[in-house]
């Protein structure tokens, strides 16, 4: 038996991991001197009514080794596998801390993958070698699927602001753009675990139809491609992205995903994005 792990960076709604048997590992997101877990502490639309009436942005931390040590223990008492499907170690320190906490678990079979994503494709991930474990793939086989869809994944995304990218020391090679006409809305992507700049577009309108054609010239018309659509804030502009993508795609169905705290802390309100695997 093969137990996957997440974390809230993923994007998946709690329920449906919970259904699925997946442990949940929260990032902490701290406003001044209070910090919350935002697995059931904080959720996105507490956090962003404390956001907007913040007067300083929130900070973010990678979760605490000892959150992972109650799986990991139980793992190890069983003789079970454990992989860890963790964000970006590019913009995250989620790894290091599950890192750190395998140490202490040197009798369990502990895996730990830098997926060099984050929010849906990282979900998408975590799905994946679920399904994976559940028809009985062993752990090596697991690690194997998941490294090699790990060159396949794009996310392509747009924020209000870059303000929150800036400010949160996330923006990668994206800092080039800061200065730019306010007009000027671009398209970011995840390259290599980082934010990069795809291209820039005059208006949110211009923007938002090419991501549709990004999606139609790029993503696979098949369900492998695990097409998903991510929103902060920006709830009814998902819905038509989503609705526009499953007619001009051919999916049936697209997920549309909240994006949690820890990543709407450096994305800021009003970002929307699209994922999915070549």
């Amino acid at each position: 038996m093969t137990i996957i792990v997440a974390d809230t960076t993923c994007g998946l709604p709690r329920e449906l991991l919970k259904q699925r048997g997946i442990p949940l590992i929260p990032q902490v997101v701290m406003f001044g001197d209070q910090s919350y877990h935002d697995d059931n502490e904080l959720d996105t639309a507490a956090f962003l009514q404390k956001l907007k009436a913040s007067t300083a942005l929130p900070k973010t931390a990678a979760p605490e080794p000892t959150l992972y040590y109650p799986i990991f223990q139980q793992a190890q008492e069983k003789g079970e596998s454990v992989i860890v499907i963790a964000p970006t170690s590019k913009a995250s320190g989620t790894l290091r801390s599950a890192e750190i906490a395998a140490q202490d678990f040197p009798q369990a079979d502990i895996r730990i993958i830098d997926t060099l994503t984050i929010a849906g494709n990282l979900g998408s991930l975590v799905l994946m070698a679920d399904q994976w474990a559940k028809e009985g793939a062993d752990a090596d086989t697991i690690v194997r699927r998941v490294n090699e869809m790990i060159p396949c994944e794009r996310t392509y995304f747009l924020v209000a602001t870059l303000e929150y990218l800036q400010k949160g020391g996330r923006i990668g090679g994206a800092k080039a753009l800061v200065g730019e006409l306010l007009q000027v809305k671009p398209i970011l992507s995840i390259c290599n675990g980082q934010v990069e700049p795809f291209e820039q577009q005059r208006t949110k309108k211009r923007a938002v139809a090419r991501l549709i054609e990004i999606v139609k010239e790029q993503c696979p018309k098949s369900d492998d491609a695990y097409l998903c659509v991510m929103q902060a804030d920006a709830e009814e502009e998902a819905c038509e992205l989503a609705t526009s993508l499953k007619s001009e795609v051919g999916c049936a169905e697209i997920p549309i995903y909240e994006l949690p705290p820890a990543i709407v802390t450096h994305a800021g309100p009003g970002a929307l994005a699209v994922g999915f695997f070549i």
